[in-house]
């Protein structure tokens, strides 16, 4: 599988059977005076694309091979899909497909949506310390939207690596996923735990983070940790492949086999609102 790729958790048993509940003492955070060593704030005119010194803009779907999971987006690096809105935020919107659009799509002959994946491969990477992205969600049947981790050390996924940092499944508005995927434990198999927001993700901002020490990652919403692995939880400890760089991507996603597929109520645009993305700790900027 290209480790371009994405395969996302089908299902999180193994976070209750594992005990996958971190304590306050697992990750905090950052204190007033820490400053990242990398961050994206998002400042300029709206309209206005990332900018290319930390952001890659990946395109298509049916080259794709449906982005692994059969989606129905055709990602495009249009500003209508990502954009700055001029108030110091990130916007990635999916959105219907306009009328006689051509794109085409892996599962059927043309994509019904276009959407945007931003990544820092080659940029931007954490190394240990803390990722935190104080976003907002979009919402609704279908859609899929995601902030998260690829490993920089060139193996074919799923041996490469991903850290799922937050996952918002559309019909799930109050629950974020996070996980982990790796060699032998990857697809609906990912080791990971959720956490309960207090209301919809797409009607609050909240800051998701995780928190990458050796041998132990720790995820967190607004501060407060709900998760932590370490190789002892793994199928093979020796199964750990995330004492390396990684790199970030946001994308939203729609329809495939997680989360099925977009309806009539699947909101148009459906857009992840990033206010910033923080590194702390050592990485590659």
């Amino acid at each position: 599988m290209n480790p371009r790729f994405r395969r996302p958790a089908l299902a999180l048993a193994l976070s209750a059977l594992l005990g996958g509940c971190g304590t306050a003492a697992d990750t905090q955070p950052p204190a007033a005076a820490e400053k990242p060593f990398w961050s994206a704030e998002f400042a300029g005119k709206a309209g206005t694309r990332p900018s290319e010194m930390s952001w890659n803009t990946e395109t298509g779907n049916r080259e794709a091979e449906g982005w692994g999971n059969d989606e129905l987006q055709y990602y495009t690096d249009d500003a209508a899909n990502s954009s700055l809105d001029g108030a110091g935020h990130l916007l990635i919107a999916a959105r219907r497909a306009p009328a006689g659009a051509h794109l085409p799509c892996y599962t059927q002959e043309v994509c019904p949506w276009t959407s945007a994946r931003l990544t820092t491969e080659g940029k931007v990477a954490l190394s240990r310390g803390r990722a935190e992205i104080r976003a907002k969600l979009p919402t609704g049947t279908g859609l899929l939207p995601a902030i998260w981790m690829l490993g920089d050390n060139g193996v074919e996924w799923p041996g490469q690596g991903e850290i799922d940092i937050c996952e918002v499944v559309g019909a799930e508005p109050r629950t974020v996923y996070g996980t982990a995927h790796g060699p032998t434990y990857f697809n609906e198999n990912g080791i990971g735990g959720s956490a309960a927001l207090p209301g919809d993700a797409s009607r609050a901002f909240h800051v998701y983070a995780v928190d990458k020490q050796p041998h132990r990652i720790t995820w967190s919403v607004d501060g407060k940790p709900y998760f932590t692995l370490t190789p002892s939880k793994l199928p093979r400890p020796h199964d750990w492949v995330f004492e390396q760089d990684l790199h970030l991507l946001l994308n939203v996603a729609v329809g495939g086999d997680w989360p099925g597929p977009p309806d009539r109520s699947t909101p148009s645009p459906a857009t992840m609102t990033v206010d910033w993305v923080r590194l702390y700790g050592e990485g590659v900027a």
